[in-house]
C-alpha cells in the first residue's frame, strides 16, 4: 500500500497525539475497584453549584449521585434539591474518609487554588477523578497530579470539554495533511473576564454570610476578612467581592481569564501543533492594560515562543483577552469571520452560542462541525446576524490559514470559499463519546480519557507560565527539566503554592 504525504511527513508527531493506555488501562483500575462498563458509578462532587452542578448533570443520567460538598448552602441548593437522596457535606476530607467505601469518583469543581489538594485527597483513596480546567493554579501541583495520577493507578480527565470535539480533531488532522503548510503563529483569544479585574483596593470587612464556610471556602490560601464588597446584593453572576464567581480574578485564588479560558480556546492548538512537548524559548506579556497589586489585569496580550519540533517550525502563539471585538491580525483576508462564527437571529447557524447540546454544556462528540450550506444560509444578503462574543484561534501557516472556535467549533480554511468543495482528511485520531462519558468509559476499564492528566497536566505546565508572566515585566525563560524560571527569581517562586497551615497535600515523588 502506497504510503501517503500526511503519513510520512506527520507520522512521527502522530503518535504522540493518542493517549497512551496508562492512567485508563484496565490493570490499574481493577487494582483502583474496577467497575464493568454495565454498572454504574458512584459520583460525588467537591463544589456541587455552579460548573459542578453541570457536571454532574453529565453523569447524572447513567451513574449515580451519591454525596455532595459544598462550602456554600445558597450556591449548591439546586444540586442539594436534584439529587436529595446524596449525603451533603461541607468539608471534603470528612466526605472523603467517610464515603470511602461509597465513592467511585469524583468531580472537584471548586475554585482553581483548591483544585490539587482535592484531587490528590480523592486519587491517594483511589477514586477516579474529573477535575475542572484550569486542573491547577501552579505547575508544581500539575506534575504532581500528573505523578500521583500514575501512583494510584485511577482514571483522570480535565474539564477542558473542547478537546473532546470533533472540530478539534479535523484541526489537528487538517494541519497534519498540510493543507497550510508549516504553522509558524497561532492568534487565540478570549471576552473574558466577566468577572472584576484590575481593582487596587479591597473593600471592609462584611458580615460573614450564615450559609457560606468562609474558612472553608478559604483552604489552602492565606486567611483574610470576608467582604461582599459593601453590599448584600449580589452581582450579575449572583456573587459578590470574592465568591461565587469573581475568585478567578484573583492572584490567591485563581488564573484570570487566561487560566480560565486558554484550557479551551488553546487546546486545539494544543493538540495540533504539539506545544506540551516542545520546549519554550520564553514567555512575556506584551501588553496589559489595569495591572493591579492582588488582581490580573483588565485585559492583557501574551506571547509565547516555541521552539520546532519533529518537523514543525519554530511557533509564535499570542493569546489575547478583555476583548470587545475579534482581534486584528494580519493576513486575514478582510471581512472574513474568524473564530466563533455569527448566527442567525431566529437560533440557526455557526457559532457558539447556538448548537449547546452539542457543542456546548453537555459537550458532545462531534459538536457543531462546518456546513457549506449554512454558512450560505449566514452570508446571504438578507441575513439578521448575531455575533457571538469574540472567542477563537487563527492559525497562520506558510501556505494558508485556518480558524476554529472557542471548543473546537466550525474548524475551517480561510478564505472560507476554499471549503466549498473541500473533503476533510480522513480521521487518523481516535473520537470521542463526549467529555464527560469519555471519562466514565475510562473509569469502567475503557481506553485513558482525551484529557487524562498525563494530556492536561503538561498542556496546564506551559500555559500557566503566561499566567506567572502576567505579573512580571520581561521575558521569562523556563527550564522544565529543573522546573525552574532560570531569569526571574519571583517569578520562579510561584511556580509551587503556599499551602495554610493545617492542609496536607502529600507529596507524590517526582
Amino acid at each position: 500500500m502506497a504510503v501517503s504525504r500526511r503519513h510520512f511527513f506527520y507520522g512521527s508527531l502522530l503518535a504522540g497525539a493518542v493517549p497512551a493506555a496508562g492512567y485508563g488501562s484496565t490493570p490499574n483500575l481493577k487494582a483502583a475497584g474496577y467497575k464493568s462498563p454495565n454498572e454504574k458509578l458512584n459520583f460525588a462532587a467537591i463544589g456541587s453549584g455552579g460548573q459542578g452542578a453541570s457536571n454532574l448533570g453529565a453523569a447524572a443520567p447513567t451513574e449515580n449521585v451519591v454525596a455532595l460538598c459544598d462550602v456554600d448552602d445558597r450556591r449548591a441548593e439546586p444540586s442539594f434539591k436534584r439529587y436529595e437522596k446524596a449525603t451533603r457535606y461541607k468539608d471534603f476530607r470528612q466526605m472523603l474518609d467517610k464515603e470511602k467505601n461509597n465513592i467511585d469518583a469524583v468531580i472537584v469543581a471548586t475554585p482553581d487554588h483548591m483544585h490539587g489538594i482535592a484531587t490528590m485527597w480523592a486519587m491517594e483513596r483511589g477514586k477516579h477523578v474529573y477535575t475542572q480546567k484550569p486542573l491547577v493554579r501552579t505547575v508544581w501541583e500539575a506534575r504532581q497530579l500528573r505523578a500521583g495520577a500514575k501512583k494510584y493507578g485511577v482514571a483522570t480527565q480535565m474539564g477542558n470539554q473542547g478537546y473532546s470535539n470533533e472540530g478539534t480533531r479535523q484541526c489537528a488532522e487538517m494541519i497534519w495533511n498540510g493543507e497550510i503548510g508549516n504553522v509558524t503563529e497561532v492568534h487565540a483569544w478570549s471576552d473574558r473576564p466577566l468577572w472584576p479585574q484590575g481593582l487596587t483596593e479591597i473593600p471592609k470587612e462584611d458580615p460573614i454570610p450564615s450559609t457560606l464556610d468562609w474558612d472553608l471556602w478559604l483552604g489552602v490560601a492565606e486567611k483574610r476578612p470576608f467582604t461582599a464588597g459593601g453590599t448584600t446584593t449580589p452581582d450579575r453572576w449572583g456573587g459578590f467581592f470574592y465568591q461565587p464567581f469573581n475568585w478567578r480574578g484573583f492572584f490567591d485564588f485563581g488564573c484570570g481569564a487566561l487560566g480560565d479560558m486558554a484550557c479551551h480556546i488553546l487546546g486545539a492548538p494544543n493538540m495540533a501543533l504539539h506545544l506540551s512537548k516542545r520546549k519554550i524559548v520564553g514567555v512575556e506579556c506584551i501588553k496589559k492594560e489595569g495591572p493591579s497589586p492582588f488582581m490580573f489585569p483588565k485585559g492583557s496580550v501574551t506571547r509565547y515562543d516555541f521552539a520546532p519540533y519533529e518537523n514543525m517550525p519554530a511557533l509564535k502563539v499570542f493569546w489575547y483577552d478583555g476583548l470587545k471585538e475579534n482581534p486584528k491580525i494580519e493576513g486575514v483576508p478582510a471581512g472574513e469571520w474568524i473564530g466563533d462564527p455569527p448566527f442567525l437571529a431566529n437560533g440557526q447557524g455557526g457559532g457558539r452560542g447556538q448548537g449547546r447540546g452539542q457543542a456546548g454544556n453537555n459537550f458532545r462528540s462531534p459538536g457543531r462541525v462546518f456546513n457549506w450550506d449554512e454558512f450560505q444560509t449566514l452570508r446571504a444578503p438578507d441575513a439578521k446576524l448575531r455575533f457571538p462574543t469574540p472567542d477563537g484561534s487563527v492559525f497562520i501557516g506558510d501556505k494558508g490559514l485556518l480558524t476554529t472556535g472557542t471548543y473546537g467549533e466550525v474548524t475551517r480554511l480561510l478564505p472560507v470559499d476554499k471549503m466549498k468543495d473541500y473533503q476533510m482528511p480522513a480521521p487518523l485520531l481516535t473520537r470521542s463519546p463526549g467529555h464527560m462519558r469519555d471519562f466514565i468509559r475510562a473509569c469502567k476499564g475503557g481506553d485513558p480519557a482525551c484529557s487524562n492528566f498525563d494530556v492536561a497536566a503538561p498542556f496546564v505546565e506551559w500555559m500557566l507560565l503566561g499566567v506567572i508572566a502576567l505579573r512580571h515585566e520581561g521575558k521569562l525563560e523556563y527550564d522544565p527539566a529543573k522546573m525552574q524560571i532560570t531569569n526571574n527569581s519571583e517569578a520562579n517562586k510561584l511556580l509551587k503554592p503556599m499551602m495554610r497551615k493545617g492542609w496536607d497535600f502529600h507529596p507524590v515523588k517526582l
